[in-house]
């Protein structure tokens, strides 16, 4: 008989996972999750909200996509592990036996016990149940007079902008000075602050929540400012203060968890024949000034890939390389590859370019004594991810990436170019004479 191998959680981690398992084995596959029958994009719900999408057009696969693969799908939530007999129980205390076990069970929205966080028209903006419960309380203007969203994260900015699409008035509560200061630079963060503003939202800095009121019924109606004691008029809160593993299913467990559940390097648990990757996974010994726990749809997928090699019998240490990212800010493209602080360490310095009148702007971090590339934020112009990666393995200098940023450039056709300006700014600042190289990326990356 096959082997048996159970993942909890049908996210981009599990499904990862599941898909290179049968592309690696004839083994038997069971994916169970209590969110959604079938795999969809979670990154895309914002989109169904907002009318581009409808709900099944974020599912990546055909329904018979599943049945073909051989991978047994289960809508049920798992609520304990019987880690002495390999056994899972569910809600309905029906149960389940596995061999191999893998838990991707992903994150859920923070709460911070603050007073009538669970009313009625509080809600996260994670889960699938989350945009439906939106839906409910937030269809129109008419049913939602004023929406109050807490915590100035990326979650937050996309609830705003979904919030916005409806024409419904949105406060946007976020206890930093700037928008997402402790992640990005003075400039950068002060951009987004305008870009929020000109969208017509009621963005309070330096500000955070005491409590959410409600009416007799329970039901949202407003909330009250820490700092000032004012109240907002509200029918719907959004709490985007954050995520955390979702993992209080294994509380009573021995599986040996901190913030999330523990895995080495081979994404292994405490326990034997049990593993954790994506969200819910942290790990003991991260590398490259890598996170321990790094709540990111890419590391999800790298975990998944890297795992089933692992239980195909090819075992391999998970690696996820250099650090970088992508969102979206309203209308600003926002990306950045490499370590870029949001303040120069004392062996690093910054240079930082931004365009007069547009919404445009990078950031390279060096090294001050090497002159060694440490790292690039953009706003606003697209970069080329295998350039960063490229040179990042090669730890080229900051004047070699000048000179070459033009193949970094990954903005459509007919796009403006602003790599001269760039470049210019950079001479003059350090008395260089740097040369901005001819567009060549299809030679460079033919060698790649």
């Amino acid at each position: 008989m096959e082997e048996h191998i159970i993942i909890i959680g049908n996210g981009i981690s599990g499904i990862t996972c599941a898909r290179h398992i049968r592309k690696n084995s004839n083994k038997r596959i069971t994916v169970i999750s209590g969110e959604s029958p079938y795999f969809f994009s979670r990154t895309a719900l914002m989109y169904v909200y907002m009318g581009h999408l409808k709900f099944e057009h974020t599912q990546p696969y055909e329904k018979w996509f599943w049945k073909k693969n051989k991978i047994e799908l289960i809508h049920k939530y798992v609520t304990d592990i019987n880690t002495n007999d390999n056994e899972l129980i569910f809600e309905d205390k029906s149960t389940i036996r596995y061999d191999k076990l893998i838990i991707a069970t992903g994150s859920k929205p923070n709460k911070f016990n603050w007073p009538g966080q669970n009313a009625k028209g509080v809600t996260g903006m994670y889960h699938k149940q989350d945009l439906d419960y939106i839906e409910k309380y937030a269809a129109n203007s008419a049913d939602c007079k004023r929406a109050v969203i807490v915590g100035g994260g990326l979650i937050g900015i996309e609830l705003a902008e979904m919030l916005h699409s409806r024409n419904i008035p949105v406060t946007f509560l976020v206890r930093e000075p700037s928008f997402w200061s402790n992640v990005l630079p003075k400039e950068e963060s002060e951009m987004i602050n305008r870009e929020i503003r000109e969208h017509h939202i009621d963005l309070r800095l330096n500000t955070n929540l005491k409590q959410i009121n409600t009416d007799t019924s329970g039901k949202t109606n407003s909330i009250t400012i820490a700092e000032t004691s004012e109240q907002i008029v509200c029918n719907l809160v959004g709490l985007t203060t954050g995520v955390s593993p979702n993992i209080n299913f294994i509380k009573n467990t021995n599986i040996s968890t901190n913030k999330g559940i523990l895995v080495n390097s081979f994404l292994e648990t405490s326990v034997e024949n049990i593993y954790a990757i994506g969200d819910c996974a942290e790990l003991q010994n991260p590398t490259n000034n890598r996170k321990a726990i790094e709540a990111v749809w890419y590391t999800g997928r790298m975990m998944g890939e890297t795992l089933a090699q692992t239980i195909c019998g090819n075992k391999t240490a998970y690696k996820p390389g250099h650090w970088f990212n992508s969102a979206k800010f309203f209308n600003i493209e926002y990306q950045t590859y490499g370590w870029v602080s949001n303040q120069p360490k004392t062996h690093e310095t910054h240079f930082y370019w931004e365009h007069e009148t547009e919404k445009k702007c990078i950031r390279i971090n060096y090294n001050k004594t090497t002159q060694e590339f440490i790292g690039i934020n953009t706003l606003g112009i697209r970069m080329r991810h295998s350039f960063f990666e490229k040179i990042l393995n090669e730890k080229k200098s900051v004047q070699y990436v000048l000179a070459h940023l033009a193949d970094a450039n990954f903005d459509p056709e007919f796009y403006t170019l602003y790599e001269k300006e760039i470049v210019a700014k950079f001479n003059k600042e350090n008395s260089c004479t740097i040369q901005l190289k001819k567009k060549s990326w299809k030679r460079i990356f033919s060698k790649a």
